[in-house]
């Protein structure tokens, strides 16, 4: 990976206040990494700088270095020996083995899903299906959010199958996914995301299990159809620490 160019240092006014610094853990670093990246605040490519992060968070450079190994565990970032560390920037082989996993993982996460949920875990779904639907409509929304609300379905989906590590492993792969839909400029109608996870959930409740893993599967592979995999884009510096207050 080319050394990216360095971002403008810190000033004082854009570090967090002292108390807010001190209650910073490793997990909660690398959540609001995590949560940076996944909101495109960080886009692929960037150079995380360990100095700017320390400052962010008022911790030492051992502490962020155990945040970012534990995002690089989770593919969000890459750590080059000798240069640094980098939020991913994955290849298109490497795009298309994310929806091929998804679409196995997330087919059984269907079928565990209809043969354990109860009515609290429908209602829960439809309610996420409501806020997407009006936060969709709402003219100040952005593509961040609405991918967000998106991504966040499948995960409360798996969570309520009731397989734990089915839920870690899609909520992984949906950051992931996050990560190669602004890489490759995803086209993905979001209206038409939503109406199909109306579409799935009302399979489910019929108890039609095949129906409903080909429901997922035409919905992951019509998300996947609407990626510029021939043309990634260029992903561009930012301010980290701007980035990570934003």
């Amino acid at each position: 990976m080319p050394a990216a160019k360095k971002p403008p240092a810190p000033s004082p006014a854009e570090v967090p206040a002292k108390g807010a610094e001190r209650r910073a853990t490793i997990e909660s670093i690398a959540q609001d990494i995590a949560t940076a990246i996944v909101e495109k605040r960080l886009p692929p490519g960037t150079w995380l700088r360990e100095e700017a992060l320390g400052r962010v968070y008022g911790v030492s450079r051992t502490k962020i270095r155990a945040a970012l190994l534990t995002l690089s565990k989770d593919k969000l970032i890459e750590i080059v020996p000798d240069k640094g560390s980098f939020v991913s920037k994955p290849s298109v082989q490497e795009a298309r083995e994310v929806f091929g996993v998804r679409r196995l993982l997330e087919a059984e996460v269907v079928r565990q899903f209809i043969a354990r949920a109860g009515p609290a875990d429908y209602q829960r779904l439809e309610q996420h299906i409501q806020i997407e639907r009006t936060l969709l409509k709402a003219t100040t929304t952005t593509g961040t959010v609405r991918e967000k609300l998106l991504g966040d379905f499948h995960v409360v989906l798996a969570e309520a199958s009731g397989n734990h590590t089915l839920m870690e492993l899609v909520r992984e792969l949906v950051a992931r996914s996050s990560l190669i839909a602004m890489l490759y400029h995803s086209s993905n109608d979001s209206q038409c995301s939503s109406d199909e996870h109306g579409q799935l959930l009302r399979i489910c409740q019929g108890d039609d299990a095949n129906a409903a893993v080909r429901c997922m599967t035409e919905h992951l592979s019509r998300i996947e159809a609407n990626l510029e995999l021939d043309s990634p884009g260029s992903a561009r510096q930012l301010d980290l620490v701007k980035a990570l207050l934003a």
